[in-house]
């Protein structure tokens, strides 16, 4: 929130002796222009800066759709010379009140990010991406929440990829919830539709 300087006292009776419902309608427009609904500015990208690559940033887990955002961050990346990467989100469980079991919970997270990086690891060497060395990043929290912090967090980040599922009920739970903010979103989203396959979503990227 945005701290207002206050304002400078005049020698004028008359500014004094204002009416009570102007100092209101002063006091509402500050309140409006402090309030929680502010955007915050946006951080400037650093992607053609010297000495930094675009980044394409890809959510992953286990869902089928995010072997298309994969390939299609991938082969644009190598065609802009830029740089892949993989994040993938812890997200709370229902015993963070036990102590215990959230370091076992978190534990067990960072091995399954661990794995499904490894997994994404193969996917791209059968793609033909074998020269692509992604940089692999976990974070803890509520995926939207989390992706929009690392976005503010890394001025190299210029595009997020995200795979959107076939079922006929929608897009999926990731894509739903992002659609909401996309409006005000800092970066490019680009959402790779679930009914293309490998080969034709390599030979459009």
């Amino acid at each position: 929130m945005l701290a207002m300087a206050p304002k400078p006292q005049t020698k004028s009776r008359a500014a004094a002796k204002a009416p009570a419902k102007t100092a209101a309608k002063s006091a509402a427009k500050a309140g409006a222009k402090t309030g929680s609904d502010t955007p915050r500015p946006r951080r400037k990208r650093q992607v053609f800066h010297e000495g930094h690559k675009r980044k394409l940033l890809v959510v992953v887990d286990e869902t089928p759709e995010c072997e298309s955002a994969l390939a299609y961050a991938a082969s644009r990346a190598k065609r802009t010379a830029g740089q892949l990467a993989l994040l993938f989100v812890i997200e709370p469980g229902d015993f963070q009140h036990w102590l215990g079991v959230e370091e076992i919970a978190r534990e067990e997270g960072i091995n399954k990010a661990r794995a499904v990086f490894r997994l994404f690891g193969r996917k791209l060497k059968t793609m033909g991406f074998e020269k692509i060395v992604p940089e692999e990043i976990i974070r803890e929290g509520h995926k939207a929440e989390e992706i929009t912090k690392l976005i503010d967090e890394d001025a190299d980040i210029g595009v997020l990829v995200l795979g959107a599922s076939r079922d006929p009920s929608g897009p999926g739970p990731l894509v739903s919830s992002l659609a909401g903010r996309a409006g005000s979103f800092h970066i490019p989203i680009t959402v790779v539709p679930g009914c293309l396959g490998i080969e034709e979503i390599l030979e459009m990227a």
